[in-house]
């Protein structure tokens, strides 16, 4: 109907005069002309978006791997590798396209997880009465004699303030 024309102008109607009589929203016609999700795509539809890459993912990833074997650590991180490729080998690729290659391959440096110690509360703080106040500081002590132990000094006040 949206390519039709009419008799007396000569001119089709158009997608939003149509959905706004037909009071459709004019998404769920362009949704309709959208393949089925069963439908075969074509072959063009599962192909990389954007401007293509100059360098490809698989010679990516063995310079990675020759960048690696280069360094005399046993791994690298991602920012790193990415400046070398630049620098050293010429190779102009995306840092977050190189830390995605390097994460799907578990190339990444080896790191420590960090620990938590169980919390001593649930950090939740009830007070005991409304408009009460708690304040918190500290103050570092610089001692020059190191076999001082004191360097720093919590202190938590009870600021109880009342309802004006």
């Amino acid at each position: 109907m949206a390519e039709a024309t009419s008799s007396t102008t000569g001119r089709r109607y158009g997608v939003a005069r149509v959905c706004q009589i037909w009071d459709q929203p004019r998404s769920s016609f362009y949704a309709a002309r959208q393949p089925q999700a069963g439908a075969v795509a074509p072959a063009s539809a599962s192909a990389r978006r954007g401007p293509k890459p100059s360098v490809g993912d698989e010679a990516l990833l063995a310079a990675i791997h020759a960048d690696l074997e280069r360094s005399p650590w046993t791994g690298e991180g991602h920012r790193k590798v990415w400046a070398r490729l630049r620098a050293i080998d010429g190779v102009r690729v995306s840092r977050k396209r190189l830390l995605r290659l390097m994460r799907e391959h578990g190339l990444l440096s080896p790191h420590r997880a960090r620990t938590r110690s169980d919390a001593p509360h649930d950090r939740r703080i009830v007070t005991e009465a409304p408009n009460v106040m708690w304040a918190t500081d500290a103050i570092d002590l610089g001692f020059a004699d190191p076999s001082r132990q004191l360097k720093h000094l919590p202190v938590s006040v009870d600021a109880r303030q009342s309802a004006s």
